[in-house]
Order: C-alpha cells, then structure tokens, then sequence
C-alpha cells in the first residue's frame, strides 16, 4: 500500500509537470484509487510471498493483479467523472507503469539484498554449477535460497560460448577448461549437473575432472521427481557409475517393437532375474495380451507379481514357479497359455561356480533351452528371442561354452521350422544380481577393501533398462536365424570402475578405501570380446545393434551332439560333460581351470 500511495502521487506530479501545489494528497479520486488496490491487494494476496523466494510466478502474478486494478479504476474514472469525480485517466496509466515496476524492482532486489546481508556470512561450503540455461539458474535459486543452506556458488559451468562470461544470478559463467583457475583461487566441495541434454562422453570428462580433484559430484533429479514442481536442496542426487558410461541414450522404433508385441501372449523365462524382470517391466508399457513369466525363484516371483499390480496396475501377469530343463513342465504350460512369443532368459551366468559344477550349468544354460526352444517348435511360437552373453565368444569356461551351445542349437532350428529363433548377445550388466557394481557398493559401505582379480582386466557394460529395451528391439527386427550384438560402447578397466565408485562415495582410493588383486578365477579371461574369430558383423537400421555373419552349422550333426551331451549329465561326470561340450564348440579353451588337461591335443 505504500507503493500504491507514492507511485498515485508522483503520477499526478508527472502530469502536473512536477507542481507540488496541486498534489491531491487526499481527494475521492485518490480515496477510490488507494481502496481498488488495498482491494485487489487483499484478495489476490500479494502480501502473502516470503519475498527472498519470490521468483518468476510471483512477478506474473503481480502483474497481473496490478494490470486488472488498473483496468477497474480506468472504467471507474470514465463511469464518475459526470458526478464531478476527478481521476485524470492519464494518471491512471502512469501510476500503472509506476506501480508495476515499483513492485517487481522490490521483489527482485530482496533475494539478492538478503543473500548479501545474510548468506555469504552463513556460506560453508563453496560449490560449481555445471550448466547456465534455466535448470542451472533453478538450481542456484533452490541452493542459496534454502533455510538450511549454506552454500556459495562460485561458478556455473557451460561449453555454449555465448554465454561466457556472462552472469546468471549474480554468478559468473565460465568455461570448464577453466576450472584449474577457479580452483587456484577458491576451494570447493561440490560440483551439480543442472543440464539434461549434454553429451554422455562430455558429462563423463567434466565429471571425473572433479573426481580427480576429490570434489563430490551430484546432479539434479528429473523434473518427474520434483514434489510441487520444484526440487529441494536435500533431493540432489550422487551421480552414479551409470552416468560415467560413455554411452548416448537408447532410441527404440517404438511402433515396430509395439507391433511384435501387440496384444499378444509372451512367455518369459528366467522373468524373476535382473533381464528378465526388466523385460517384464518393459513390454508392460508395449500393453501386451498377457505376460506368462517363468522361474524358479518363488520371491523374487511373487515381488515382480505384487510389483506389476500395485505400481503398473497390469493385471495380467501369471507367475508360475517351474524349471526349465522339465519337459512335460514346460509342455503343460505352452498347452494351456498358447504364447505366440518367447523371451528366454533363464540361465546360469556366474563363470566362477558354474566352471565349479558343469553339470548345473549344461542342464540350465543346454538342456532347459533345448527344452524351451523344442516346445516353441511344437506349439508353433511366432519368435523365440535367447538372452546369450559375450562370454559365449571364443569361450574359455563353462558358462560361455554352455550358452555357446545353446546358441548352436536354436540357429540349427531356424530352417527346420515356422517359428523365428533369434540370439541376443551382450556383455556384463549393471546392477544385476550379482554383477561387480552391487558387489563394490557392499565393500564400500563395509569400510573396503575392493577385491579386483587382476590389474587389467576389462569388461564390456550396459545398464539393464538398455538391455532390456535393445532385446526387444532385436527380438522385433530378427527373421530367423540371426545373433545380435549389442553396442557395449568402449570397454571398461574394472580398476577403474572400482577407484570411481570410491571416488563417487566421497572417499580416497588407497587411503579411505583400498583395492587388493585376488587373481583370475577359474574360467576367467581378461578381456571379453562380442564376435568370435570366424565371425563378421553386419550392420542393421538400428545404430546400436549389429547382426553377427556367423558359421552354419548341420542341424543333424547339431541334434547329435547336444543329445549327446546332455546324455552325459547321466554319469555326472564333469570331464565327460565338458568334453562334448568342446566337441560341439571347438573354440573352447580353458583357462584356470582344471578342464585345461582336455585341451592339450587340441
């Protein structure tokens, strides 16, 4: 209101040219003017903004209420001026802009007039924005406005040059080559991602420049996560191991993959593991006829259940507890749910224990996919899709030549039968049960150390949602016949991945945490590859999936040796049952392993 008195008076001063003598400090005319604002003030509650949070919403909403008052008094000056009521209308255009901007300046001024009287005395902790576009300027917003906060940016970081050296909020942009300079002359403590759309490879560079300089890195939830449209300090969130794969986003031909599906009933095998629960959640959004998934695990079975109708509200999920390698099991349920697709990705997949007991791993990995795949055949399956692996390459181990098997077997299928069989090869898995990340995590919290077997070993990684999604994709584009490999991106040093997921903790590798070496285990090879010696890949329209141009095998030929090698769980003989393994896959060579005597004539 006292912006309202002074913005109406200096209006008929302007008008007047500035003569005090006929200033109408009190008049009817100022009397209506002063009561339509305390009015419209009231009502619209333009009072009620704790002013040192005021942001873009109040400065609209505050124009607003000014832009109608003055509207009201306008047509008031106009309808009372035959009853000698005096309110010149140019006053009342002037005191409009007067009072507009009287209003916005107050509003504007206070956040920073409280930052410099009160937040660089509470300032703690200096920090780097990475991004100068409106989520950076957001999130400086949301840091030095929290009550709690106390926190000084001292930079925000962009790569677009024309923003250099330009302000955002009072804080200066700069380039992230310059970072060393900033950090010459002010320490920090942490370093924000506010930018979506940044290039994966330039997200990891700037990331690990702060790792190196044991600066915590954290990065802004998405915006679906924001509670009442806007985050709060306390919601930022670590940057994963995730977000250092060099790695662009996955783009799936959503119509084809949802026409594979449509409506259809899909079977998933092995449904309750870290693929398959991922393929379940995956072609839920694809609204298929019914998801029959299947596996031997009754929690994890039960939890995917309870998941899909409680959070996906997918109704149509039968859970059935079965093994694989049962025939007349697996029969039953082909009979009574007559699925038209089949994603198969139950299998034994831990290289260590499985080179420890061959015979789990032939029954599962050969035997259940031998029993799945006939099934198919039998009750005319559209497309069986097989989760392989790249272990399955010029394998050195049990598992890798197991599913190397399994691999023979369903391509010697693809000319015999209506039915598409499709492979789907790729390397490891983040966050899967079991896989190395979860395993770090579990070290870390434990106060270390990290084991790594060898100094320079290497694996291929993707995360699972990408998995999931490229073998559907590849399940859509298959005819029959084909191994799909999947663009793992550059492969990663295991020493590596371990010294950031440490760095990632807040912590120094080898002084808050050490990494030991524990040797190569039995079956292990240092470096993984995606396409065996004789192979060739081929490109696809998918710029992440290539197709593998491999050897043919007879199907007679093929049909002989599985049965042989599945007779040969009978004895349970460890060397019988990897010795037609390497008969049927000739590539295999063990390697630590005690299975390295029946490569000594090879």
């Amino acid at each position: 209101m006292f912006f309202a008195i002074l913005s109406l008076q200096i209006a008929y001063l302007l008008r007047n040219n500035l003569d005090f003598s006929v200033l109408p400090v009190a008049s009817i005319g100022v009397g209506i003017a002063l009561a339509v604002r305390l009015i419209s003030f009231r009502w619209f509650r333009t009072y009620a903004v704790v002013v040192r949070y005021a942001g873009v919403s109040d400065i609209i909403h505050t124009f607003s209420v000014v832009a109608g008052g003055s509207l009201l008094l306008f047509g008031l000056a106009i309808v009372l001026r035959p009853y000698g009521i005096n309110l010149p209308l140019s006053v009342v255009l002037i005191d409009f802009f007067l009072l507009l901007v009287l209003m916005i300046a107050f509003r504007l001024a206070m956040p920073g007039l409280y930052y410099l009287l009160y937040g660089q005395n509470m300032a703690k902790e200096n920090v780097i924005i990475i991004g100068a576009g409106s989520l950076g300027s957001l999130t400086r917003q949301v840091l030095v406005n929290d009550p709690k906060s106390k926190v000084n940016v001292v930079a925000i970081l962009d790569d677009n040059p024309a923003v250099y050296n330009k302000h955002v909020d009072g804080v200066r942009v700069r380039k992230p080559e310059e970072l060393a300079q900033i950090l010459d002359k002010t320490p920090v403590s942490k370093a924000i991602f506010a930018i979506r759309n940044i290039d994966p490879s330039r997200r990891k560079q700037i990331a690990e420049e702060f790792l190196n300089r044991d600066i915590k890195v954290l990065k802004v939830p998405f915006d679906a996560d924001w509670s009442d449209g806007q985050f709060k300090m306390g919601e930022l969130k670590d940057i994963q191991i995730t977000d250092l794969l060099d790695r662009s986003s996955i783009v799936l031909d959503a119509q084809n993959v949802k026409e594979f599906i449509g409506r259809k009933t899909v079977v998933i095998t092995g449904g309750a593991g870290s693929i398959g629960s991922e393929l379940v959640r995956q072609l839920i959004k694809l609204k298929p006829g019914r998801l029959v998934v299947i596996d031997q695990a009754e929690t994890p079975l039960v939890n995917l259940d309870l998941e899909c109708k409680e959070k996906y509200g997918f109704m149509d999920l039968i859970p059935i507890v079965a093994d694989v390698t049962n025939a007349a099991r697996v029969d039953s349920i082909f009979k009574q749910y007559s699925p038209e697709v089949v994603f198969h990705a139950a299998a034994y997949k831990h290289v260590p224990i499985m080179e420890s007991y061959p015979y789990e791993a032939v029954s599962v990995n050969v035997l259940g996919t031998k029993t799945v795949a006939d099934a198919s055949v039998r009750y005319g399956i559209e497309k069986f899709v097989m989760v392989s692996t790249d272990k399955a390459v010029n394998p050195t181990n049990v598992m890798g030549a197991s599913k190397r098997a399994a691999e023979i077997y369903i391509q010697s299928l693809t000319d015999q039968t209506e039915t598409q069989f499709i492979t789907t090869r790729f390397g490891n898995v983040l966050g899967s049960n079991g896989s190395v990340v979860p395993r770090f995590t579990k070290q870390i919290l434990a106060g270390g150390p990290i084991t790594v077997t060898h100094p320079e070993i290497t694996r291929y990684f993707m995360t699972i949602p990408e998995a999931s999604q490229l073998v559907l994709e590849a399940g859509a584009m298959g005819l029959g016949g084909e191994i799909f490999l999947f663009d793992m991106g550059e492969s990663v040093k295991i020493l590596d991945l371990a010294e950031k997921m440490i760095k990632l903790s807040g912590l120094k590798p080898y002084e808050d945490i050490d990494i030991i070496f524990s040797g190569l285990r039995p079956g292990e090879k240092l470096y993984e590859e995606l396409l065996a010696t004789k192979e060739n890949s081929l490109e696809t329209h998918h710029p992440k999936i290539t197709r593998a141009k491999i050897r043919t095998y007879d199907p007679a030929e093929v049909n002989l040796a599985i049965e042989g090698i599945i007779s040969s769980l009978a004895s349970a003989q460890d060397m019988s049952i990897v010795t037609g393994i390497k008969n049927l896959v000739p590539e295999y060579l063990s390697k630590n392993s005690k299975f390295e005597k029946l490569d000594v004539h090879k």
